[in-house]
């Protein structure tokens, strides 16, 4: 007799998975949120008192090739953390507080050891970050992803009123922008570093780097970082005239999507040190300056636009709140929406 398990879908483990599941989400449940897990819908009642016009603001993403360094690594809790930050990143670059947050975990043979991993790291960031786990799927498809292995997705909602919505458009020549510092690869660059570390040079997760200080699986793995705690009182106290998150494509194509018509930057350099594995990265591979700066963050994660009279306070804000290597890293410029950079 031919049943669903015998086809590799175990019901059994699913319903294991989402008894764990339950419980974590609901450590970060907030007052707004009306429904369970498990429920076909989630529900979520925005508070939105004192806003004129609110505005939600969605993002979804995933981890990427970063996964695959969490499979032979054996290690999946932390890419939870990094699919939540990059969401959050994402929304708050427009000036959105984050509401809710839903996961797609897709995988060949549930197990349930290592999906409570995964949405461990996803809880905990939605905590971090007050933002509501609110639901999420859990596929097992057998036959289309080898046992161990998995993808994950996440979507994100957030709101702001309208009148407090960045957009950029009040940016101009002489304004600054102030880099804050990532915390190493974050979720992108992946397929360039696995095949520059694990094929060209035959290195594993295991592998110590005296160069970093670190093995691979650890320096590869490092979270991806919020930056929501720093930016959000920016925000409040009205001091950004516009945001960037360095994700894929570097600061070379990040900072352009925030660029009004008829500004350029220039961005400098020597204004901060390049975490060393990028460097490593970079020699190991013998990659050009002008693919590592279209392909990783280069240690800035975040870039915030600053009229250059208020960065002075914006540093010192900053600082208060515990980030004391964020710094000026270049200037607006006139030009066709370009970054370019000087040494």
């Amino acid at each position: 007799m031919v049943d669903y398990k015998a086809s590799g879908v175990d019901i059994d483990a699913g319903n294991e998975a989402v008894k764990r599941i339950r419980g974590l989400a609901r450590g970060t449940f907030t007052a707004n949120v009306l429904s369970d897990i498990g429920a076909f819908g989630g529900l979520f009642r925005p508070d939105t008192a004192g806003m004129h016009e609110p505005v939600l603001v969605s993002s979804v993403d995933g981890v990427g090739t970063k996964l695959k360094v969490a499979f032979l690594a054996g290690r999946h809790d932390t890419v939870g953390i990094d699919l939540v930050n990059h969401c959050v990143n994402d929304i708050i670059v427009q000036g959105a507080d984050p509401l809710f947050f839903l996961d797609y975990l897709a995988t060949g043979r549930l197990v349930p050891d290592m999906v409570t991993m995964v949405v461990e790291g996803i809880a905990i960031a939605c905590r971090e970050n007050g933002c509501a786990l609110l639901g999420g799927e859990t596929a097992e498809m057998p036959g289309f992803y080898d046992d161990g292995e998995y993808d994950l997705a996440g979507f994100i909602v957030g709101v702001v009123d309208r009148k407090q919505l960045l957009d950029g458009r009040t940016i101009k020549r002489g304004d600054c922008l102030v880099g804050l510092p990532s915390s190493g690869l974050h979720t992108n660059g992946y397929s360039l570093a696995r095949r520059i570390v694990f094929d060209e040079l035959k290195l594993d997760v295991d592998s110590h780097l005296d160069e970093l200080g670190h093995t691979v699986g650890d320096a590869l793995l490092s979270p991806h970082r919020s930056y929501s705690r720093l930016i959000r009182p920016l925000l409040d106290d009205r001091m950004l005239k516009g945001l960037a998150h360095v994700t894929g494509g570097g600061m070379t194509e990040n900072i352009p999507r925030v660029l009004p018509t008829g500004t350029s930057a220039i961005i400098d350099r020597n204004t901060w040190v390049i975490p060393p594995i990028f460097g490593w990265l970079q020699k190991s591979g013998a990659i050009t300056d002008d693919e590592m700066f279209r392909t990783f963050n280069m240690g800035i994660g975040f870039v915030a636009i600053v009229d250059h009279k208020k960065v002075d306070s914006v540093l010192e804000r900053l600082a208060d709140l515990g980030e004391k290597e964020a710094g000026v890293i270049g200037e607006i410029v006139s030009g066709d929406q370009l970054v370019t950079y000087r040494t």
